[in-house]
């Protein structure tokens, strides 16, 4: 039995699809914003979320690719001290900036505590 273990889709008609967006490449350095629910939200609640993202960069002619970066989102719903009570939820967005010599592939994987693991993959040009 064959098993999909990422799950890939257009983020624009699925909302657990990681997005990335090359916002500039300046000095040799990538600025990069990677998000889940940039055109239908995910649900972020306490029952199901975006528990964590990450980003690896594949330079072109290199024989293996580099973890950028990982981030997680540990807030879902936990109590705020004080007052407001209504909880705490973390969004999942993040930026990464890297610097590099070379043009490559850029994967990000995020993980749905109901729905599993979802990637994408963008070019970044220098």
């Amino acid at each position: 039995m064959s098993k999909k273990w990422i799950q890939s889709d257009d983020w624009k008609t699925e909302k657990h699809v990681p997005v990335i967006e090359i916002m500039k490449v300046e000095d040799g350095k990538a600025f990069v914003k990677v998000s889940v629910g940039k055109e239908i939200a995910h649900p972020n609640t306490t029952a199901h979320h975006i528990k964590w993202m990450d980003l690896f960069f594949w330079p072109e002619g290199d024989k293996f690719p580099v973890e950028i970066g990982y981030a997680t989102f540990d807030h879902h719903g936990e109590s705020a001290q004080g007052p407001d009570t209504s909880g705490i939820y973390s969004e999942p967005v993040t930026k990464f900036v890297f610097k590099t010599g070379k043009p490559g592939t850029l994967m990000a994987t995020a993980y749905c505590n109901i729905h599993g693991l979802w990637k994408s993959e963008a070019e970044l040009t220098l």
